[in-house]
């Protein structure tokens, strides 16, 4: 309750509000985001609140709010700015102005590798999503359908379905709690989760055939370059749920997926299913994330980077 009033007493006592997410805002960035903006904007009329995240994709903007995002930083200071699912103040990119110079700042997250910041902090790396986070921070019985879809579609997209270890009865119990307030359960899963274009089919389907195994089959990898880009009409966008694809092999404890994202820059994103840290290896090159799911860029040559990824997965293994 002390953590509640806390956070609500900054929300009251601030006329103006900005709100910030990472960038390449995936499923709980832009849930967390929009269903702050949401509950503010249901419970404060007088407020005055914005949403400043890069473009976010199609298929999340169904949920209210989604239209008034701003992708462009500008020179407003507010009276108070909330970081969403921010492992550090580096991922919020070009929007990192804003934050920096608002009165007064918010930090929830629920990233291991979140070392701290904002004059209010707090970070669960056991919770399942910010959503979560941001859920424990409102007051629940406030909550319309349109901050419930938000944070439902949050939930569902950071723990798979409920299917990762991050998944626990507190996890069920919000989700069950936000069905209750009228979140589209099929739709949100369906349309947001599941639901993949030609392209992305194709672009898949090259991965796979281009998948390998190291370290005995324990671990395996796959990289989508600028080419099999091209090939098949496709965007970054389109690598959605390649990781995961890779991730349930047979005997696989660890998945590598990458995307080029330069001529020599790579994106990299790391699943373990069981006792591998991945977060610890992201750690090292920048990124951060959790210990089953982890990210970060790398550049260079990409199988050396490879080489070097194994290299730290084989000393845990």
């Amino acid at each position: 309750m002390s953590t509640m009033n806390q956070f609500i007493q900054k929300i009251e006592n601030a006329n103006t509000i900005a709100i910030l997410g990472h960038i390449r805002p995936d499923g709980d960035c832009v849930g967390s985001c929009l269903g702050l903006y949401n509950y503010i904007n249901d419970n404060y009329a007088d407020k005055s609140v914005v949403v400043y995240l890069q473009p976010i994709p199609d298929k999340f903007t169904f949920l209210r709010g989604a239209k008034s995002i701003k992708n462009e930083p500008d020179d407003n200071i507010y009276d108070l700015a909330v970081s969403l699912d921010c492992g550090d103040r580096f991922r919020h990119g070009e929007f990192a102005c804003v934050y920096s110079v608002a009165k007064d700042t918010i930090c929830l997250d629920h990233h291991r590798s979140n070392e701290g910041f904002g004059d209010y902090y707090y970070c669960d790396p056991d919770a399942s999503s910010a959503c979560e986070i941001l859920y424990r921070h409102i007051d629940q019985t406030k909550i319309s359908t349109y901050c419930a879809e938000a944070l439902y579609l949050g939930i569902v997209h950071d723990t798979g379905v409920f299917k990762y270890s991050c998944t626990s009865e507190e996890t069920m119990r919000i989700a069950g709690h936000l069905l209750t307030l009228g979140a589209r359960s099929q739709y949100i899963i369906d349309e947001t989760f599941y639901k993949v274009n030609f392209n992305q089919n194709k672009l898949t389907g090259l991965a796979l055939t281009d998948a390998r195994l190291h370290l005995e089959g324990k671990v395996i990898s796959t990289c989508v370059t600028t080419d099999m880009f091209k090939k098949c009409n496709a965007t970054k966008d389109d690598t959605d749920g390649i990781v995961d694809k890779i991730r349930v092999t047979d005997g696989v404890e660890v998945a590598i997926f990458a995307y080029q994202t330069g001529e020599d820059t790579y994106k990299i994103s790391l699943r373990s299913v069981a006792y591998v840290d991945v977060s610890k290896i992201a750690v090292t090159y920048g990124g951060g994330g959790h210990i089953r799911a982890a990210g970060f860029e790398v550049k260079g040559n990409y199988e050396d980077n490879l080489n070097n990824i194994l290299d730290m997965i084989r000393e845990q293994l």
